[in-house]
C-alpha cells in the first residue's frame, strides 16, 4: 500500500464518516501549520475519548491486510477540542501511525491529545520507536485503546512517556473494539500460534457443499474480503487438484499464503490453477515426501499432520492469522478438526448457509470434533439470498 493513503490535512473542514459522529471536525490547516478555523466537536467530555479513539479504529482498518505480522494501528491528534492530525500504519516497514498524524498535525501537535487504538512502540524494530516522536512533538497527553500484548512493547511505550512527563491513560470504554481490531495479532502474541477461522458453506439440509454464494467471491463480497484480511488459507489437495484457487477481488489485496494439506497422497501432487510464477505464494504440507507441479512450490513434510503444529508453523513464518476452508466433509481438513474446541485452536466460525438441499452421498456431513458448544458474541446478515453466521469459539 502506498503510503499516500495515509489521511492527510485537507483546506477545509471534513467531517469524519457517519459511523463516527456527525460532530467530529477537523481543524484545518495549510503544510501542517495553519491557523484554527473549524467548528468545535460538541461531545460531552465524557465521549470525547470514545469518539476519537472509534476514529482510530476506523483509520486502522484502512490497512486491513497490509500489516502483519505488525498489528493495524490507527492515531488522531486532538488540540482544544479539534483534530489536527490524522494518521494510520500502512504496511509493515513503514513509519507508524503516530509519525503519519504528527506530520499531519505539524506544531500544532505541541499540548495536544494524541489518541491511538494500541499502545506506542519503545523499541528500534525496521521504524524508530513512536514514543520518541510523540515526546519531541511535546503532545500533553497520550489515550491508548489497549496496552500491546508484544513482550518487547507491553507498557515499556506507556511507562517512556510517563517519564517524559506525559499523562497516559487507557479509554478502557473502547478497549474491546481495539481488541477486535487486532485480534489475531494479540492471539500470536500470547499463543505462538496462528488466530484461526474456520469456514464453511452448509445447505439448507446441513450438507457441506463446495460452492460459495452469488457474489461472496466478487469484489465486495465476504469471501473476496475474507481472503484480503487473513495471513494465509488452508485448502485440501483435493480442492487444489479440481478447482481455482482462493483469490481476493478487493482493490488492493495481498493475496493469501495457500496452504494445501495433502495426506496420503501418491508421489505427485499436481496444482493446475497455479503457474510457476506464482509458485512462491503456496506451501504444501505433507506425511509422505511428493513432487509437486509447477515446481518451486515449496513442499514440508511433517511427522505428525494436526491442527495444533500447522497454526504454529505458520506463526514461526510470520502468519498471524489463517483461515481454514472446509469444503469436503470426510476429506484432508476433517482430521485437522478433531478436538479443535477442547484444544482450543480455532477461534472464530463463518458459515454460509445456501438456500439449497443436497441429497447426501453417504458421506458422514458430522465434523468438528466430538464436544457441543455454544458460540459466543454469534452474528449475522442475509447477503443476495444467503445467511451468514459468524461467531467465537
Amino acid at each position: 500500500m502506498d503510503s499516500s493513503l495515509v489521511s492527510r490535512l485537507h483546506l477545509t473542514p471534513r467531517a469524519a464518516a457517519s459511523t463516527v459522529s456527525p460532530c467530529f471536525a477537523r481543524l484545518p490547516v495549510s503544510g501542517g501549520r495553519g491557523v484554527a478555523a473549524g467548528l468545535r466537536c460538541q461531545a460531552q467530555a465524557g465521549d470525547r475519548d470514545g469518539l476519537y479513539m472509534r476514529r482510530c479504529v476506523e483509520l486502522a482498518r484502512k490497512a486491513a491486510g497490509h500489516t502483519s505480522p505488525n498489528p493495524m494501528v490507527g492515531c488522531v491528534i486532538v488540540r482544544d477540542g479539534l483534530v489536527v492530525g490524522e494518521g494510520f500504519h500502512p504496511k509493515a516497514g513503514e513509519p507508524h501511525a503516530e509519525v503519519f498524524a504528527l506530520r499531519d498535525a505539524g506544531d500544532l501537535a505541541e499540548k495536544a491529545t494524541a489518541y491511538v487504538s494500541l499502545e506506542p512502540c519503545n523499541h528500534y524494530g525496521r521504524t524508530p520507536p513512536c514514543t520518541e516522536a510523540l515526546i519531541k512533538a511535546k503532545v500533553k497527553d497520550v489515550v491508548v485503546g489497549m496496552t500491546d500484548p508484544n513482550p518487547i512493547v507491553a507498557s515499556k511505550g506507556i511507562e517512556r512517556l510517563q517519564s517524559a512527563g506525559i499523562d497516559v491513560r487507557v479509554c478502557a470504554e473502547e478497549e474491546a473494539i481495539c481488541r477486535k481490531l487486532n485480534e489475531a495479532y494479540i492471539h500470536r502474541m500470547l499463543t505462538g500460534k496462528a488466530f484461526a477461522t474456520l469456514r464453511t458453506t452448509l445447505s439448507m439440509n446441513g450438507a457441506v457443499v463446495n460452492q460459495i454464494g452469488s457474489g461472496a467471491d466478487q469484489p465486495g463480497g465476504y469471501y473476496s474480503q475474507l481472503l484480503k484480511e487473513y495471513d494465509g488459507v488452508i485448502i485440501s489437495s483435493n480442492l487444489a487438484k479440481t478447482t481455482t484457487l482462493p483469490i481476493s477481488h478487493e482493490a488492493g489485496a495481498k493475496q493469501p499464503l495457500y496452504i494445501i494439506i495433502a495426506l496420503g497422497e501418491n508421489s505427485q501432487l499436481n496444482i493446475p490453477f497455479l503457474n510457476e510464477e506464482c509458485a512462491s505464494e503456496a506451501i504444501v504440507l505433507t506425511d509422505t515426501p511428493i513432487t509437486v507441479e509447477p515446481a518451486g512450490v515449496e513442499v514440508s513434510v511433517l511427522d505428525r499432520i494436526s491442527l495444533e503444529p500447522i497454526l504454529q508453523l505458520l506463526a514461526q513464518r510470520g502468519l498471524c492469522s489463517v483461515l481454514m476452508d472446509f469444503r469436503e466433509a470426510g476429506g484432508d481438513l476433517a482430521s485437522l478438526l478433531k478436538n479443535f474446541q477442547e484444544e482450543k485452536l480455532v477461534q472464530k466460525v463463518v458459515v454460509e448457509l445456501l438456500p439449497v438441499w443436497t441429497v447426501s452421498k453417504g458421506i458422514d456431513l458430522s465434523f468438528g470434533g466430538s464436544q457441543s458448544f455454544p458460540l459466543k458474541d454469534v452474528e449475522h446478515k442475509e447477503v443476495n439470498g444467503i445467511v451468514l453466521l459468524e461467531g467465537y469459539v
